[in-house]
């Protein structure tokens, strides 16, 4: 797993380098595989949770998106890694 950490359009590493995405989506993965994912839309960031009936809602940015999946995967979990495809 890496340490990156995504913002609306740059990926920085570690180390501080960064490097441009386009992305538009972000898949969510936990120690047991993809737990959800974040879509970018005009409207702000929609949330999926994988295994759940409802949707998990829209946020304004992709920060507040990645904090809702994390606190939706319960007390004491690891915070996923966020991978843009």
């Amino acid at each position: 797993m890496t340490n990156d950490t995504m913002t609306n359009s740059t990926t920085t590493n570690r180390t501080g380098d960064s490097t441009t995405s386009a992305a538009g989506t972000w898949v969510a993965v936990g120690p047991a595989g993809a737990v959800g994912s974040i879509h970018r839309a005009p409207d702000g960031f929609h949330v999926e949770l994988f295994g759940r009936r409802s949707t998990g809602g829209v946020f304004p940015s992709l920060g507040s998106a990645k904090s809702a999946v994390h606190a939706a995967m319960g007390p004491h979990a690891d915070r996923p890694e966020f991978r843009a495809h």
